[in-house]
């Protein structure tokens, strides 16, 4: 199943339940504090900013949009959120061209086709031959009503997280590149935590899901949208957060160096590239020296790994020029 990470679920679908009763469930996180503590504790070094705005999303039950540049550990929060929380993970991928059938659900045709055959074989209408076509009013009407059941319904994340009574953390990723059509689709589900569906009536939440959507702000988003979410913009971190963070999740590396990495970084990011290093390729670039044994960064270790930071050549050539002031600690011209 292309574009989508989750599981086939056989829950029913549920009667209409007005927002106002449903069960938000017991509060994930108790405070601030214990949002940023046991973040932490999974590796997620969170900002007041950031804890205070997941504990309000945990107590309002309100969807959080994350926008940032690429790389700023948008996806990583909901993915943290999940698993400092027990709950199960639903992740849609957004991509150009997905549609209702891999976001919210779509008919198991083939298995419905072979229903309607295996009616025509197995259980003929009495007095008629086997392979006789259904006829009548009535006898479509119950096939219909058959094929059209949960048996035959194949959930795609949005209301496999609709659905599911167990915890669940529904991360909609890089909803900036679905179009404007497509996009109308998550506001019934953010609204009302509720998905329509016409053969079956609707499916609404029983327990409401935490809901993250991540956007790198290539497009801007429907004021209906947002309307609808909370807000967090995730930037760049600062140099003493990102070399905490280099501290934290690159095993063995000193203190000089995390320091040393974390300096270099900002100072590439304030070039003029087409892509500037996010965290994760930060982290990459730090576990690579402390491989190769380097104690403290030279001009001659950067440029020889200067490809885990960069992905495109005019941004490797540019940066290499710079390297000797960036190593040096002087801003580059």
């Amino acid at each position: 199943m292309s574009g989508v990470g989750s599981e086939e679920s056989s829950t029913p679908p549920s009667r209409v339940t007005p927002l106002a009763f449903l069960d938000p469930g017991d509060p994930r996180f108790a405070s601030v504090a214990d949002v940023r503590e046991r973040l932490g504790s999974a590796g997620y070094l969170a900002d007041e900013g950031i804890a205070g705005v997941v504990h309000l999303a945990d107590r309002l039950g309100k969807p959080v949009l994350v926008e940032g540049p690429a790389g700023t550990g948008k996806t990583e929060l909901a993915k943290s959120v999940a698993r400092v929380t027990a709950s199960r993970l639903v992740r849609l991928q957004c991509y150009e061209g997905l549609d209702e059938s891999k976001a919210l659900y779509e008919w198991n045709y083939r298995k419905q086709l072979l229903r309607i055959q295996a009616e025509q074989v197995v259980a003929p209408i009495a007095g008629e031959e086997p392979g006789t076509p259904p006829s009548g009013q009535g006898r479509w009407k119950v096939l219909e009503e058959d094929i059209f059941s949960e048996e035959f319904l194949l959930a795609r994340p949005l209301l496999e997280a609709i659905r599911s009574t167990d915890p669940v953390v529904l991360l909609v990723d890089e909803v900036d590149r679905l179009e404007l059509e497509t996009e109308a689709l998550l506001l019934e589900v953010l609204s009302e935590y509720q998905v329509s569906i016409p053969e079956l009536g609707t499916v609404s939440a029983t327990r409401i899901p935490m809901v993250f959507l991540t956007s790198n702000n290539t497009r801007e988003l429907s004021e209906a949208l947002k309307r609808r979410c909370l807000y967090l913009h995730l930037d760049y971190p600062s140099l003493e957060r990102e070399r905490e963070i280099v501290s934290e999740r690159v095993p063995g590396i000193t203190t000089e160096l995390a320091d040393q990495v974390a300096r270099i970084v900002r100072a590439l990011r304030g070039m003029e590239l087409k892509k500037h290093p996010s965290i994760s390729e930060t982290l990459d670039w730090a576990r690579t020296l402390v491989m190769l044994g380097v104690e403290s960064v030279d001009p001659d270790s950067a440029r020889s790994t200067l490809n885990v930071l960069l992905k495109y050549r005019s941004d490797l050539e540019r940066a290499a020029k710079e390297l000797d002031l960036v190593v040096a600690g002087d801003s580059p011209t």
